[in-house]
């Protein structure tokens, strides 16, 4: 005669066995994570805390020291002005037509980060 225990066991460890293996198959959605994703915050563009960060990391690498690419420079403010009054900033950055779309490689900037140059320039081009 078995035990009355082992024969619990018996058919509580298969069952337990199910379950993990269950439970193991289980992908995260990240729309289910995260549902909501940050904000991309238009509302107090500042240059140097918000548009030359952009710029820096994205641009300054081809566009400055002694021979910038297509004679471009993106090392300072004023050159950044330069660009955004004639069209060529926001032209490159969104890849419109007529204009050398950047960075190069395919990938643009993320919306938000185009969405924060975009209501500097709409601004004016403030030195904040």
């Amino acid at each position: 005669m078995v035990h009355p225990t082992i024969k619990i066991f018996k058919q509580i460890i298969p069952t337990i066995l199910i379950v993990v293996t269950l439970q193991s198959c289980y992908y995260d959605n990240e729309e289910d994570l995260y549902p909501n994703p940050p904000e991309c915050d238009t509302i107090n563009v500042s240059y140097s805390q918000d548009v030359w960060p952009i710029i820096s990391s994205n641009c300054t690498s081809c566009h400055s020291g002694g021979a910038p690419s297509g004679n471009v420079y993106l090392d300072n403010y004023d050159n950044i002005v330069i660009a955004a009054d004639n069209g060529s900033l926001m032209g490159a950055i969104k890849h419109e037509n007529g204009y050398s779309p950047m960075p190069k490689g395919g990938a643009m900037l993320s919306d938000c980060n185009i969405a924060i140059i975009q209501k500097w320039v709409d601004d004016g081009t403030p030195d904040n």
